[in-house]
């Protein structure tokens, strides 16, 4: 890292720093190695350990090494982040010190317009989700007091479904991918899906 910071070059060099976590201390890290091996990376840290445990000595080294226009590099966006407020966050960071970010498995280079778009769109849908969820939270609390009751919350989160919808139908993302980045499942977004086509008909 030294030799880094003494670099006089007026030439910059882009470094591909690799990043790569499981959750247990007995799980492979193996195909992980051998995808950010091959996709070019120069360094790689890694983590063994729950990704929403916040103390990761192998993350925390990364961001201490990796330098303004380096690309960081993960096989998954699960393998950095466990939710999308999170995503986000780390997104944020990353543009703020000038990292691009390349996952393999979903296709996102943020040193492409497309793969800007697709963070940009990440967040649109995330600060929906938060409104839709303040609209629904008082619009529920309305009809509770209205019948006597309190409490209460929906057994299926719609607005997850409804974010991995829009992103099913606005990008490349196969529905496995969309349901991974929204948190719901394959059944039930289908079942979604089903039930939101007939209403699109009749308002087309």
């Amino acid at each position: 890292m030294k030799d880094r910071d003494q670099n006089t070059d007026l030439k910059i060099t882009v470094h591909r720093i690799g990043y790569a976590r499981v959750s247990s201390v007995g799980q492979n890290l193996d195909s992980q190695m051998d995808a950010l091996q091959k996709a070019g990376c120069s360094k790689i840290f890694i983590d063994k350990m729950t990704g929403s445990r916040m103390d990761r000595p192998g993350w925390n080294q990364l961001l201490d090494y990796i330098r303004p226009s380096d690309i960081l590099v993960v096989t998954e966006l699960s393998r950095m982040t466990r939710s999308l407020l999170d995503l986000l966050e780390t997104s944020k960071l990353l543009n703020h010190r000038q990292i691009n970010l390349v996952s393999l498995r979903e296709s996102i280079d943020t040193t492409t317009a497309t793969g800007r778009c697709f963070l940009s769109m990440m967040g649109a849908i995330h600060q929906m989700e938060r409104e839709l969820r303040a609209e629904r939270a008082a619009a529920g609390r309305l009809s509770a007091k209205a019948r006597g009751r309190t409490g209460g919350r929906p057994r299926t989160d719609v607005t997850k479904l409804e974010n991995a919808r829009i992103l099913y139908e606005n990008s490349e993302k196969t529905a496995t991918e969309v349901c991974g980045l929204a948190g719901v499942g394959r059944r039930v977004f289908f079942a979604y899906l089903a039930q939101q086509r007939p209403k699109a008909l009749n308002q087309a």
